[in-house]
Formats: structure tokens, C-alpha cells, sequence
């Protein structure tokens, strides 16, 4: 950007209602950079002739070299129409589903977006993604169907066939939209009754006849797009030009004399003009007539290409001049037809002035921030707007005001750190020279080169000696001007120089109210950070500094120590940001990780978090080339994690760095980051480390070739009973209906445990519902603490008797009977998709209500041991016993729970007197101590006087032979769940990806045969009206995923791309245990019954991995003997 224009920018900023934040949005290769590209050249910061090709947002050189966006990254842009000029804060975003992710950060920035839509392709998976994300935050929607040039040069459609062919398109995301407003409206009446029912007295009561949903009444005419109400524009960006109806219904007004609000109405639509009585008429099919938007829009730019690409002279001289338009000469010449259109259209219908106009007129200023909005901002979790403090609901105000003057709260909220090299910090940047300093550094110069031919002349050389040394000295007099600049310059800078570390955050935010100064102090709020915690702790009316105020946790205070204009590939420094504006923030790395509220005023709540649509998947295991380089790794592994929004770090059990990432590409490009950015070391990476569960079914009532089990005569009962035998040790009693019944080493406690399937639907409820039970979860153990809890909110109370009738309503019939009720726990760490039932008479808990109300010493003794059987269960479903990967969908049944040798021990104790009175003090302490969620706490305070207990009988090797009673029930209870998953029917179940692909009717067999050999299944095909373009819907293990997009290319010569996108969990239907046992069997698949099982390829595989025994034969067709010779 030219430098003067920065103060300009800066005074637009003051102005707050005719600022608009908008970021585009759209499928990957719909046009949004490109689109991009023309809005920036029309504030000259690069040329038009280069808008398209340079895609200027994409900074990155992986970006140039894919061609697709990686990031999402802002440009501020100025704007004048009508006597009013505007600031436009434009965000451009990732179309790839990889980096949805960045889409969410940028949505939660802006007001508005710009939804872009390809004229050939249509509405496309990531379309309705970006646009539910755009839905879910409440930003308004404008609409732009791009590539409108293809329809003319490449489908080579006749104007009436594209007219038809964008009012589909218009329909079809307006019918995505239609189901987004239904779903919501539906929503809200679902709450209203449930508040109707809860108060019965309220005059709601009534409604519960009525069965019309509140859709007839509710409007919703202004969210759909439609080109009359002026949100939408056509355009084709690579060529320069686009037009909304209103630009041409100007024109024709003039021209045809028929008033504009009336040409606006029916420009788009089946209207036809009658030019004789100079009357708009209804179109009546069977005439033939064309619409007005074909007759007067589309036949004008087919016939402008027509007359380009056949290279017709005459006839474009003709339109330029009807026009009114100048061609330079070098482009009247051009061999290249797209250049003569792009200079053409450009002229005519400018595309920056379509688009922009369009974002000033119908997309909201930070002024006009909805309620609704902000309300749903500032509640996290469960909470409602109600129920925050009503110092927190006094900022609702600020937000709706967006005030500047200095005693408005400052607001800030930070979506994502991004790294930028410290060179490109304008404070680092090499300062332009004055015009006293190029004089100077001329006149040096030329007395240099003086010097010089005066020494090659020969002459005496005690005088060019002298004069040099004068000379020599007054450069070294100057330069430190130029120095000292550059020292100061790097001392203002925050970050710390080191020669390896050059990367320097910046925190990617928005104004939300208050001016933002440079060198303000301010509060940095974490996603966990309680506004009520800190108002119970500080008075109110609190006037201290920040400083001064007693710890709060996550609750950090900073200084505000650079502010920058975002510039795509440039940031300008900034004083101050008034509210509404985008804006970059120096110096928070330290106290931000990935995004932050930033706030004057600590009782302001955290925002609610990004809600990211990509799912981290993909693992692979990092570690460096050369091990002493391991500490940079862990460092550079940090840096990466912050200044990517999706991204995963973790450090497993086994000492492995693991990083999980969203797709193949994303994990591409963090990688490449990692080497040649944050860590800069050479590094290996694993093979991707590919996540299953573990689970069991019910047993199959036909066998591997459709017999029916139990029917058929089994002539060699082989290997298979024999390891069902060995699978079990000895001294464990195994039912005939898998029911496992176990005794702790010590002998004095028995358990009895069954395994049993969860339906689909449950399994999938709990999924769902995580974050509810990890809350119920909080509440029943700050309850066994004895803690004053805090009030639990009517709203969340709603939710879990919710989720509890939900479960209530899939486990019924006579084996689940009472079963929701008896819920112990759910697992692994006590929020995961398995559930512990304990059915046992002695001792009564459940998750919904905590343990029974007894006081009583029994109960405090039972709940100790209670939480060794349920650490036990954490453990077993952590990891199954098929390849240690958690399990899911299984019900654990702890049937009967015997205590009574336990007891009895208990009983002959009390022969020593004193020691009883030891004990009674001891569980005296026992009560008080509060007994923590972890298991830790659990056997180190909360279990000694048992142990105690067992110690008077004079025979302590009881207790010291097999260790605390504690850990006997743990490791007892882990066993007996993993032997009672081991009698039934083991299955894996596998990560699968939706996969949506794209591809023409020539190349679809190939897509069909990659899909087929990498295990894939095909959902549903359909063909894109008017095109031929196929929409394949399918299924595919991310197991096999990896290459499966470079393949899909290669073998369909790039006509096919696929987007994958994490779904759900599925189980493999092969028993990976599985042997012939039958004579049909043994005919089918051979006495080895070595063809591929693929759950038993994917368990060994994990096996190996983890350095567990894998039954395989190490020499394999031992017959076949190899010489030497043979083997040249």
C-alpha cells in the first residue's frame, strides 16, 4: 500500500458505521482469492493485471505451489460511493476442508461474509459447511456465483440454458438455508415448551395443541438470496467483472424509460418486457419469450465473448464504442482473447464495485451486532445469559453500544496466533533513505571512484592516503545515524532475538468495545476463567491496579505492547484500534495459546469456544534426526501448537511426540512448518498412527460360509475350544453366558462381572453428550468432597434428566430392565461411550444422584472401595485386551459383589480394643479428608484403616504379600472385565471417513475401482443437473485413507478430487480371531485359512506397533528352499 494512505486508514477507523468485517467463504477452487485478488487491485496495491494470477492472500509458498489457501489472513480495504467512504476489513479463508478450522477463526471475527459459489459446480460439501459455520455464529450472509465465464466458454451454454442453470443454483442454497432457519425455529420451540411444562402456570400452558411449530409465523423472507433484494451479485472474477441487477436496472431505466424499483423487481424472474406498450408481462412458456434477465443482461456479455473469441473485429470496436469505454492499444492486439475481455469487462462492469457495494449496503457495521449474538457469546457451556452475574450482563450493552469513549470496558477477542518472521515486523523493516542521505552516500561514492583512478594513474600515494583516511572517517561519522535507527528499532521489538528463533507471534483479533492502546494493561481471560470465582474474591467497587489484585485462576494481565493494520503480506505499525476493527497484537505469546479474551474488566466471561467442523485424526510420531536436537523438537512441537488453530501435541505413555492433525495436507504443511520454521532440524516421522476401538457383539448366528451355526456337523472341533480354554487362567469360573467371576489375590473379596453389547444408539447418545457427563461427573465428586457445590443451574439439570430419559427410552425390554438407574460410571476417564452397571445388593450408587444418603461409617468404607472398582473399570476400558486401544459401545455388569470374608476379618479385629479406638479416630480423619476424583488419593489417604484392619490378626503377610486391598480390587476388576470381553465375540471398529467426490461420467469407473480396492463403500451417486458431473457419496477407513487423493488423481488424469471428513466409528465385521472349524469351512477357505482378514491385518499391525506379542509364523513356506545360485 502507497504510505500516505495509512493515516487515511487509520482516520476510517474512527468511524465505526461504515465499517464492515467480512471474510469470503467457499468450496476449495471456487474463486475466493482470486475474488480477493480483484477487490485488492482496486485499492492499488497490486495491479489488475496481475489480480487472479498473483493471489496475493496467499503468502505462504506451499499456498503458491498447491494453489490452494492454507490460512485465513485480512486486508483492510478503502472503499468511497456516494459521498461516503467505508473501511472493509476482508478476510480471505480456506476452502479445504483440512483447514476448516481457520474458517472458524475467521468467521468469529467478522459481521458478514461473502459466500462464494462456483457457476459450474454448484453448492458442494464445503459449502454447506462454511455456511452452517456462518449460521452458527450469526453473521449475514451475502451471496456470489463466480466463474460465470465458464458457462459461456467451457459448457457452452445458450443464455436461456445459464439463466435456468443459476436459478437452480440460487434454489438449491436457498433451500440450505431453509433448513438451517427450520431446524432453529424448531429448536426454540422445543425450548419454549419445556419451559411451558416446567412452569404449568405460566400462560404458555395452553400451547400444547398447537401443532404449528411457529414457521408459519416466523419471518424469514430476508435471509434467502435473491438478486432483487441486492444479495447477490454474478461475476467471474478471473475476467474482472461482475454486476448486481441494480447496476443494470440504472441503465435500462434511462434507456427504455420504465421506472427503476420496477426494473429491480422484475429483472430477475420469468418476466418478459413488451416493447411496443413498453410493459413488463408475466412469461408465458409456450411464446417462447425470453426473461428479462436474459434478454437485457446475459445476450449482451455472451455476445461481447462471441465477438472476442471469434476475434470479430468490427463488432468489438462497435461495443467499446457503444459503450464508451478506452482500450489501450497493447490489449486491442493481444493474441490472447481472455486479456481484450478483461479489459473490456473490467471497464464495464467492474467487479470491485459489484461486490463491494453490495457488502456496504447489505452487510451489517460493528454497530449492528444483533442481541441474540452477543448473548450467545458471553455464555459458555450450559449456562443461559440469566444466569451470569449482572455485572457480566451490564457489558451486553457495551458490545450493542461499541462505544470509544475511555470509560468503555475494552473489549478484545483473539481467534488464533499466527507466526510471521521478525523481519517482516515493521519495527525491523529497513526505513527508506532521506533525500540529505542519498546526496551523502552519492558523494561518497563518486570520491571512491576518484580515488581509484587516481591510484591507477600512478601518482604520489601519500596524499590519496590521507584523503581516503578523511574520507574513510566521515562514512563511519554518518552511518550511525542509519545504526543507531536500526538498535533502537530492535529494542522496541518484543520478541526474544536469538540466531535460531526469527518467528514472532501475532494474536489475530478483533475490537469488540473500548479503544485498544498500545502499552495498555488488560486481562487476559482462559477458556476455563470464572467471572463469579473472581467477583467472589474481590470486593466489589474494587478500585486496585491490576497488579495488586489477589491470584485468580486462569486469569493472566499483559501489556498490549504492539498493535498492527493487518496488510495480507504486510502489517503497519498502529497507536491505537478504536472498536469494530481487525487488528494484529504484538507480544501476547506468552500468555495466549490459541485464542483469548482480552478484557479491561474481569467480569467479563470468556467467549464461548471456536466450534471447529474438522475433527484432528490423523497421528503421526515425531522425533529428530540426530537425538541431542531433541530440545529444540519439543520447542519448535510448542510453537507449532500455537500458531496452528486445529492442531494436537501430545507426549504418550511410551515417550513418543505425537502430532494430530486434520487431514493428509494439514499434516503436510505442519511438518514442512516444523522443519523449516520452529524447529528447524531435520526430523523422522512415523507411519500415521491410526486410532481403533475395541468392542463385542453379539454372537453371530451364521458362520463364515452362511451356514447356520449350531446346524451343520463339526468335523474337526480344531485349535479353536483349546485356546478359549487358555485364553482364561485357572481359578476363574466362567458361566455358560460369559458371567466371570473372580477373586482378589488375598482371597477375602469375590467379584462377578459380565460383559454386555451396548445398541448403536446408546453408544452414540453418550458420544454426544461428553461434555454433560464430564460435568455431572464434577458435581458428584465436589458433592463426596464435601464442598459447598455450586448451585447447579436449572438448565443444566434439564439436560441430564434429558439425557437419562434419552437412555431410558433406547435401553429397554427385559434385560436392561432398571439399568439407566443402576449406571455407576461411564468410561474410560469417566466420560467415555462405556458404561459400569453395578446390579450387587450390598451397596447401592449411581451416577445420577451420588451415593445414597448414609452418612454412616459403612457407607464412607463402601465408597472407598467402590472407587478401586471403578479406577479398575477406567483401566480396562483405557485399553481392551485385543491390541490396548480403548474400548467403546460395552456395558459392564457388576453382578455380585462379595465382601463377606472381608468382614468377617473386619470382625475379628475387634478383639483388640485399643486398636479399634485407633481405627475410630483414624476414619474420623477419614471423613474429614476430602476424597479426590483421582485415583492417586484414593489408595494413598482415604484406604489405610483397612489396611489397618487387617494387620491386628497377627498375620500382616496378608497385606504385605499382595500389596494394599485397594490395588487388589483395582487390578481384580480390570481382569475380570477384560476376561468377560474376551468369552463373547471380539470386534474392532474402525475410523471412517465421509469422502465426497467430484468427478465426470469418463473417469467415474476409476474412481470406483481406487475406492473399492482401499475397502471403500459407496453411499449414494447423483448427477449435477445440467453438467456432467457426478456427486459420489462413500465411506473409507482412515486407515486406507492415506495417498487415497493423490491416487484418485493420478488414475482420473486430476478430473476427481476428494474431500474427507471425519465421521464416525464403525466395527469391521471380521472376527479377528476367526478359524475354519467346519468341513465347509475347510473347503472354502483351506485348512490355513490364510486369505486376508482384515481385522486381524489392522490388530497385528497396532500390535507390532506397540511391542506386543504377535502370533505370526516368522519363517513362512519353510518347503521352499532358495540357493544361492537361485537367488542372483
Amino acid at each position: 500500500m502507497v504510505l500516505n494512505s495509512l493515516d487515511k486508514m487509520i482516520q476510517l477507523q474512527k468511524n465505526t458505521a461504515n465499517i464492515r468485517n467480512i471474510c469470503v467463504l467457499a468450496h476449495v477452487d471456487h474463486g475466493k482469492t482470486t475474488l480477493a485478488d480483484c477487490l485488492i487491485s482496486s485499492n492499488g496495491i497490486i495491479s489488475s493485471r496481475l489480480a487472479g494470477k498473483l493471489r496475493y492472500m496467499d503468502s505462504r509458498e506451499d499456498e503458491q505451489i498447491r494453489g490452494i489457501t492454507m490460512k485465513s489472513s485480512a486486508i483492510s480495504l478503502h472503499y468511497a460511493k456516494d459521498s461516503e467512504e467505508y473501511l472493509i476489513n476482508l478476510i480471505d479463508s480456506p476452502g479445504h476442508v483440512d483447514f476448516s478450522s481457520e474458517v472458524s477463526t475467521a468467521v468469529r471475527i467478522c459481521d458478514g461474509c461473502i459466500i462464494v459459489v462456483d457457476a459450474v459446480e454448484g453448492v458442494c460439501p464445503q459449502t454447506q459447511a462454511v455456511l452452517r459455520q456462518a449460521w452458527l455464529e450469526n453473521i449475514r450472509p451475502v451471496l456470489v456465483i463466480n466463474k460465470i465465464d465458464r458457462l459461456i466458454v467451457e459448457l457452452k451454454f445458450t443464455p436461456q440454458e445459464a439463466y435456468s442453470h443459476l436459478k437452480n443454483i440460487l434454489e438449491q442454497i436457498n433451500a440450505l438455508t431453509g433448513t438451517l432457519f427450520t431446524s432453529k425455529v424448531l429448536e426454540e420451540r422445543a425450548e419454549r415448551d419445556t419451559e411451558s411444562q416446567v412452569n404449568p402456570n405460566s400462560e404458555q400452558g395452553e400451547q400444547v395443541y398447537d401443532w404449528s411449530t411457529g414457521l408459519e409465523d416466523t419471518d424469514d423472507s430476508h435471509l434467502y438470496f435473491s438478486p432483487e433484494q441486492g444479495n447477490v451479485v454474478f461475476t467471474s472474477a478471473i475476467d474482472g467483472w461482475g454486476f448486481g441487477i441494480e447496476h443494470f436496472a440504472k441503465i435500462y431505466s434511462k434507456k427504455i424509460g420504465i421506472k427503476k424499483e420496477v426494473l429491480l423487481k422484475t429483472l430477475w424472474g420469468d418476466y418478459y418486457i413488451n416493447m411496443k406498450a413498453k410493459k413488463i408481462m408475466k412469461v408465458d412458456q409456450a411464446k417462447g419469450k425470453k426473461p428479462l434477465f436474459v434478454q437485457l443482461i446475459l445476450e449482451n456479455i455472451w455476445s461481447l465473448y462471441d465477438a472476442v473469441l471469434k476475434k470479430d473485429k468490427e463488432k468489438i470496436d462497435k461495443i467499446v464504442t457503444s459503450l464508451g469505454l478506452k482500450i489501450g492499444v497493447r490489449e486491442a492486439r493481444h493474441s490472447d482473447p481472455k486479456v481484450q475481455i478483461n479489459a473490456i469487462c473490467s471497464q464495464w462492469l467492474p467487479i470491485s464495485h459489484a461486490v463491494l457495494s453490495m457488502v456496504c449496503q447489505k452487510l451489517p457495521s460493528p454497530l449492528d451486532i444483533t442481541a441474540e449474538r452477543v448473548e450467545k457469546l458471553l455464555c459458555t457451556g450450559s449456562q443461559t445469559f440469566d444466569s451470569l452475574p449482572l455485572e457480566t450482563q451490564a457489558l451486553k450493552a457495551a458490545f450493542m453500544k461499541c462505544g470509544s469513549e475511555d470509560t468503555a470496558p475494552v473489549i478484545i477477542f483473539v481467534s488464533k496466533m499466527f507466526a510471521v518472521d521478525a523481519k517482516a515486523l515493521p519495527q525491523n523493516k529497513p526505513r527508506p533513505l532521506t533525500q540529505e542521505e542519498i546526496a551523502q552516500r552519492r558523494e561518497r561514492a563518486r570520491q571512491r571512484h576518484a580515488e581509484k583512478l587516481a591510484a591507477a594513474q600512478g601518482q604520489a600515494p601519500l596524499e590519496p592516503t590521507q584523503d581516503a583516511s578523511a574520507l574513510e572517517t566521515s562514512p563511519q561519522r554518518e552511518e550511525p545515524r542509519g545504526d543507531e535507527q536500526q538498535v533502537e528499532s530492535m529494542a522496541t521489538n518484543p520478541v526474544p532475538q536469538e540466531g535460531s528463533n526469527q518467528e514472532s507471534f501475532i494474536a489475530f483479533a478483533r475490537v469488540f468495545s473500548g479503544v485498544a492502546r498500545r502499552g495498555e494493561k488488560i486481562f487476559v481471560l482462559g477458556p476455563k476463567y470464572s467471572p463469579i470465582e473472581f467477583l467472589q474474591r474481590v470486593p466489589l467497587g474494587f478500585s486496585a491496579p491490576p497488579d495488586d489484585l489477589p491470584p485468580v485462576p486462569h486469569m493472566a494481565c499483559c501489556t498490549l505492547e504492539n498493535l498492527y493494520l493487518l496488510m495480507g503480506r504486510e502489517l503497519e505499525d498502529l497507536e491505537e484500534v478504536p472498536p469494530g476493527n481487525v487488528l494484529g497484537i504484538g507480544g501476547l505469546q506468552d500468555f495466549v495459546l490459541k485464542s483469548a479474551t482480552l478484557c479491561s474488566l474481569p467480569s467479563c466471561p470468556p467467549f464461548i469456544p471456536l466450534n471447529f467442523e474438522a475433527t484432528p485424526i490423523v497421528r503421526v510420531a515425531v522425533e529428530p534426526k540426530h537425538p541431542s536436537e531433541m530440545p529444540q523438537l519439543v520447542k519448535g512441537m510448542k510453537l507449532l501448537n500455537q500458531a496452528d488453530p486445529c492442531v494436537q501435541i501430545l507426549i504418550q505413555e511410551t515417550g513418543e511426540h505425537v502430532l494430530v492433525t486434520a487431514g493428509e495436507v494439514h499434516l503436510q504443511r505442519c511438518l514442512d512448518d516444523l522443519k523449516e520454521r520452529f524447529a528447524k532440524i531435520h526430523i523422522s516421522v512415523s507411519e500415521p498412527i491410526i486410532p481403533f476401538r475395541e468392542t463385542i457383539t453379539k454372537p453371530p448366528k451364521v458362520d463364515m460360509v452362511n451356514e447356520e451355526i449350531g446346524k451343520q456337523q463339526k468335523v474337526a472341533v480344531i485349535h479353536q475350544t483349546k485356546e478359549d480354554q487358555s485364553k482364561i487362567p485357572e481359578g476363574i469360573q466362567v458361566d455358560s453366558d460369559g458371567l466371570i467371576t473372580m477373586t482378589t489375590p488375598n482371597k477375602l473379596a469375590t467379584l462377578s462381572v459380565r460383559a454386555v453389547p451396548l445398541p448403536e444408539e446408546v453408544t452414540q447418545i453418550l458420544e454426544e453428550n461428553s461434555d454433560l457427563i464430564r460435568s455431572m461427573e464434577l458435581l458428584t465428586s465436589s458433592l463426596n468432597e464435601g464442598k459447598n457445590t455450586q448451585m447447579i443451574h436449572q438448565k443444566t439439570q434439564e439436560k441430564i434428566w434429558e439425557f437419562k430419559g434419552k437412555l431410558e427410552q433406547h435401553l429397554t425390554g427385559r434385560k436392561w430392565r432398571n439399568t439407566v438407574d443402576q449406571i455407576w460410571s461411564f468410561g474410560p476417564r469417566k466420560c467415555g461411550p462405556n458404561i459400569l452397571v453395578n446390579k450387587s445388593e450390598d451397596f447401592q450408587n449411581s451416577v445420577w444422584i451420588g451415593p445414597t444418603g448414609r452418612s454412616s461409617k459403612e457407607a464412607s468404607r463402601y465408597r472407598d472401595l467402590g472407587n478401586s472398582i471403578v479406577s479398575g473399570f477406567q483401566l480396562a476400558t483405557l485399553s481392551g485386551p485385543m491390541c490396548e486401544e480403548p474400548l467403546m459401545g460395552v456395558c459392564f455388569v457388576l453382578e455380585k459383589w462379595d465382601l463377606s470374608k472381608f468382614e468377617e476379618q473386619g470382625a475379628s479385629d475387634k478383639q483388640n480394643q485399643e486398636q479399634i479406638d485407633l481405627l475410630g479416630e483414624r476414619q474420623e480423619e477419614d471423613k474429614i479428608h476430602p476424597i479426590g476424583e483421582e485415583n492417586q488419593e484414593v489408595q494413598g489417604v482415604c484406604l489405610e484403616p483397612f489396611e489397618k484392619r487387617t494387620s491386628p490378626k497377627g498375620d500382616s503377610s496378608i497385606t504385605d504379600c499382595y500389596g494394599p486391598f485397594s490395588g487388589q480390587l483395582i487390578a481384580t476388576m480390570k481382569e475380570a472385565c477384560r476376561y468377560s470381553l474376551q468369552v463373547k465375540p471380539q470386534r474392532l471398529m474402525a475410523a471412517m471417513y465421509t469422502c465426497d467426490i467430484m468427478a465426470t461420467s469418463d473417469v467415474l469407473g476409476r474412481v470406483y475401482a481406487v475406492l473399492s480396492k482401499r475397502e471403500g463403500r459407496v453411499l449414494q451417486e447423483e448427477m449435477k443437473e445440467g453438467t456432467d458431473m457426478f456427486i459420489i457419496k462413500a465411506v473409507l477407513p482412515v486407515a486406507e485413507s492415506f495417498g487415497f487423493a493423490d491416487e484418485i488423481r493420478k488414475r482420473t488424469s486430476g478430473l476427481a478430487s476428494p474431500q474427507l471428513v471425519f465421521s464416525h466409528w464403525e466395527v469391521i465385521p471380521s472376527d479377528p480371531f476367526w478359524v475354519p472349524t467346519t468341513e465347509e469351512e475347510y473347503l472354502h477357505f483351506g485348512e490355513k485359512a490364510d486369505s486376508e482378514n482384515q481385522a486381524r491385518k489392522y490388530m497385528n499391525a497396532v500390535r507390532k506397533r506397540k511391542g506386543l506379542y504377535v502370533e505370526e509364523k516368522i519363517v513362512e513356506h519353510a518347503e521352499k528352499q532358495r540357493t544361492l545360485s537361485k537367488n542372483k
